[in-house]
């Protein structure tokens, strides 16, 4: 796993070993996010479908969800 310097932390750890999902996105993630801060997000997912209620039968679910990654990662600070 190469380092990155994370986006989220601002910190050079150790990154991903493969993109979390395939496309565009996943190369950012990849290229840019610590392996610590994709775990956390990782935990925090559950919480935000619970908590949101969302239902993945419903296409934008899959927007809503990908819009809160985005801001708990800081991906779009860019």
């Amino acid at each position: 796993m190469p380092d990155v310097t994370c986006r989220r932390c601002s910190q050079t750890r150790a990154g991903l070993a493969r993109p979390p999902m395939p496309g565009a996105l996943g190369a950012t993630i990849q290229a840019t996010i610590c392996a610590e801060c994709w775990a956390e997000w990782t935990r925090a997912e559950v919480m935000v479908i619970n908590e949101l209620r969302l239902n993945f039968m419903d296409p934008a679910a899959l927007q809503v969800l990908e819009r809160q990654m985005r801001e708990f990662l800081h991906l779009d600070d860019a």
